[in-house]
């Protein structure tokens, strides 16, 4: 029985992710970012990260060498900038909104949270790449909501104090 592709990406859309950017920077410097919503944590000893990029993006190559990367986990009002690094063809990195942050990698200082990581593994994927990080520093900005991403549109969780629960 084979999965028709269109009702897999429908089922799939209604899977909410996290919105992050993924940022590195090249042997001569330039930076690299993408939107993934394909980020989650894989184990805690060691501590290993995964997020997949797509094996046609422009930014492919980059990541797949790199050393170390940095995942910035998007709060609830940084909508724009998933939407700036997830175009093509455009300067990602223009707005001045990213920052050296661990590592010196480009970063958000207003993130939700940062994992800066080192390559763990580069793995298969189908038509994706899967990076594997091993987190070497962390940042958890305290009081920032995190954006997801749901149904093809941008979404904050609700949590139990933001819903009335006690």
């Amino acid at each position: 029985m084979s999965v028709d592709s269109s009702n897999f990406v429908r089922a799939m859309a209604r899977v909410p992710g996290p919105v992050t950017i993924a940022t590195t920077a090249d042997p001569a410097g330039r930076r690299w970012g993408f939107t993934g919503s394909s980020f989650s944590s894989l184990s805690l000893d060691p501590p290993l990260v995964l997020i997949c990029l797509d094996k046609t993006a422009s930014t492919h190559e980059a990541f797949s060498r790199a050393d170390r990367f940095l995942i910035n986990v998007l709060a609830q009002e940084q909508a724009d900038v998933a939407l700036r690094f997830a175009r093509s063809g455009v300067d990602r990195f223009e707005a001045g909104d990213m920052v050296p942050c661990e590592f010196g990698l480009p970063g958000l200082e207003d993130a939700a949270a940062r994992v800066a990581c080192s390559m763990h593994d580069v793995l298969d994927g189908g038509d994706h790449t899967i990076l594997v990080g091993r987190a070497e520093a962390t940042y958890v900005g305290e009081e920032r909501v995190p954006l997801v991403y749901s149904d093809r549109a941008f979404a904050r969780p609700v949590t139990d104090h933001m819903a009335g629960a006690r």
